[in-house]
């Protein structure tokens, strides 16, 4: 697993992804499934479900690939996160790893229903930090489909 740089260093230039790329989420046994890179976004969003907080820990199903993964979380806090159609809400937010290629990130997640947003997970400027460069005329840069032998 490579360490992921903070910062793009004057001697090493960024690392190039895609606009989506497959990420899996170790610290919840889930994964590959696909996620958005969206530098527009500042935070990271989850897609869940039944999401109950509990003392100090959050519940939640992850809906993925057609499994329901009945999760469980330290709550790190609230937060009010207004979407890209101008809909404010206040969200769990949790800490977890996101997996990308050989690429570990510790990362604030916030959860809600994406039902209608095509990929369970958002990943926002704040989550892939300065160490990347997104191109967005590119996929699955980092998470290459491993394809079945014909």
């Amino acid at each position: 697993m490579l360490p992921v740089r903070a910062k793009a260093s004057k001697d090493k230039p960024p690392m190039v992804i895609g606009w989506r790329e497959r990420v899996s989420l170790p610290a919840l046994g889930v994964g590959p499934f696909p996620a958005k890179i969206d530098t527009g976004a500042r935070s990271a969003a989850l897609h869940a479900t039944a999401i109950r907080q509990e003392d100090r820990d959050v519940s939640f199903i992850l809906p993925i690939k057609g499994r329901n993964h009945h999760c469980r979380l330290p709550l790190k806090g609230l937060r009010r996160v207004k979407s890209s159609s101008g809909h404010a809400e206040t969200r769990a937010v949790v800490e977890t790893q996101v997996k990308i290629g050989r690429h570990l990130l510790h990362i604030e997640v916030t959860l809600t229903d994406r039902t209608d947003m095509g990929v369970p997970m958002l990943l926002g400027r704040a989550s892939i930090g300065h160490g990347f460069l997104v191109n967005p005329s590119k996929t699955n840069i980092l998470s290459a489909r491993k394809r079945k032998p014909s």
